[in-house]
């Protein structure tokens, strides 16, 4: 874990480090303090791979058997398949399909990834850190029986559900299954692997640079976030980055290759709110830096659709932005009962107080007092309670559409 120190903890240790014999006395009780003083870095500024290093290859296979991360022992075995294409520049190094084979290597702790499944009093709760399998490698099987062994990392795992655009009420044409609003991908592993020589992969027929290429309107592209971003952190005019993971065709023609990093800024970004109101959150991507090519290239694009896990209530609308959604019974719930225990304590603690201070007082005569205060207590608890947050963590997938042509000169 690292630790930014603030300003008036650096200012008082470089005070005492000039007046040592001063502030003998205060060195050790602010060294004990250090923890408190901290602040920790953001959940969202992760440490990035360093200028000029390649980002690993990003892996999505779907599980055959449903998983618990906790349950997992040492030495098993968790077989499944690619969920998608894995390329590396113009390479195409894995068709979606191919059988893993996933060996548990051991059990470490990590600090729990931010989510929205519940309020704050319940996370309160929660541990903060949370177990998870530790892989030593993958093994992918090639259509004709060869085997590869990656170095992997393993980012989550879990049940995932892809969340596509909310049809607006006055569209009333069938809607297909694969472009429904919310569609289990079910028992889920995403992977960072390392990104080596792919030795006899055949290149995709990639454009020549001798002429000009349009990437029309409407052009798709798949990418996952560099960077943890979320409606109750993140503020309008934020910058952001997320990562290319498929090549950007034309004409069946590789014109923005795997790797490709798209940057973008927060437009808007709205916290959740009282009244158990959800937070917002709409990305703009504005560039894109191509590998090899000295400008950077300018697009308009938005989010059309995430992946989220299985609890998550993150819903998106048609135009990318995107809503926490609705608290649900089980949030209602929570917030009824904490309400219930605050209306108890403070009851109690208001009869109390008068016996305390009126010697005549008794409970009967403090009972009609203390429910005035308990319904007072609860009321402005339940009124006060913030709705769900919209949290994107880092290497979470999407997909983004542009939403305006964008044109690669030649020679770019």
């Amino acid at each position: 874990m690292l630790w930014k120190l603030n300003s008036r903890t650096i200012n008082l240790l470089r005070a005492c480090h000039l007046t040592r014999n001063s502030c003998r006395g205060t060195v050790l009780p602010m060294v004990a303090l250090l923890p408190i003083l901290a602040v920790p870095l953001s959940w969202g500024q992760e440490a990035e791979p360093a200028a000029g290093a390649p980002h690993p290859l990003y892996l999505r296979l779907r599980l055959d058997n449903p998983v618990k991360a906790k349950n997992l022992k040492p030495g098993d075995v968790l077989p499944g398949k690619l969920g998608l294409d894995v390329y590396s520049g113009n390479q195409q190094i894995f068709a979606a399909g191919s059988p893993v084979q996933l060996t548990v290597d051991q059990l470490a702790t990590r600090r729990r990834v931010p989510n929205d499944h519940w309020p704050w009093v319940i996370k309160f709760f929660t541990p903060r850190h949370e177990k998870y399998p530790v892989f030593k490698s993958a093994t992918v099987v090639a259509p004709d029986g060869s085997r590869s062994a990656l170095p992997v990392e393993t980012i989550s795992i879990g049940e995932r559900v892809e969340v596509g655009p909310k049809r607006k009420q006055n569209q009333k044409e069938p809607q297909s299954p694969a472009a429904a609003p919310r569609r289990k991908l079910g028992p889920t592993v995403v992977l960072a692997a390392e990104r080596g020589p792919a030795n006899g992969v055949p290149e995709l027929a990639t454009r020549g640079n001798s002429s000009a290429v349009t990437l029309p309107p409407g052009t798709p592209a798949r990418v996952v976030l560099l960077g943890g971003v979320s409606a109750g952190k993140s503020r309008a005019g934020e910058a952001f980055s997320a990562r290319l993971i498929e090549p950007i065709r034309v004409n069946s023609e590789v014109v923005i290759p795997e790797g490709a990093v798209f940057h973008g800024r927060v437009a808007k970004s709205s916290p959740p709110k009282m009244l158990s109101r959800p937070g917002s959150l709409f990305l703009s991507f504005t560039s894109v830096e191509i590998p090899g090519k000295a400008q950077p290239l300018r697009v308009e694009a938005v989010v059309t659709q995430i992946q989220r896990d299985d609890h998550s209530h993150t819903t998106l609308d048609p135009e990318g932005d995107m809503h926490g959604g609705n608290p649900g019974k089980a949030w209602l719930l929570a917030n009824i009962g904490v309400t219930a225990g605050f209306a108890k304590v403070a009851d109690d603690g208001a009869q109390l107080l008068i016996e305390a201070v009126v010697s005549t007082a008794t409970d009967a005569s403090t009972a009609g007092t203390g429910k005035i205060v308990a319904a007072c207590v609860s009321g402005v608890f339940l009124l006060t309670r913030h709705g769900r947050d919209v949290v994107l963590p880092r290497y979470d997938e999407m997909e983004i559409m542009l939403s305006r042509s964008a044109t690669l000169p030649a020679g770019h």
